[in-house]
């Protein structure tokens, strides 16, 4: 249950993240390309074009990163096995 709701947490904050990039990513491109701003064709490029491509590569990477690190957790023992007193 752990690992999926990390996994669950890493889309949802990959998807934000890459949505946010995406933003910067077409707001580059525009300046740089020096894209038509005829009737907010700029802006829809970035926001229909940019930022949901943004999102979706960075909400299967947020994903996979917390999964993976999730799973090594699980896998990698906090505390080592108590040893009853008296044993050397």
């Amino acid at each position: 249950m752990k690992i999926a709701l990390l996994v669950l947490l890493g889309l949802l904050l990959g998807t934000l993240g890459g949505a946010a990039l995406g933003i910067g990513a077409g707001l580059a491109w525009v300046e740089i390309f020096k894209t038509s701003n005829f009737e907010g064709y700029s802006g829809m490029l970035v926001f229909f074009g940019f930022m949901p491509g943004g999102a979706i590569l960075g909400g299967l990477a947020g994903a996979v990163t917390f999964g993976v690190l999730a799973l090594r957790d699980a896998e990698i023992p906090i505390e080592r096995p108590r040893e009853p007193p008296g044993r050397p």
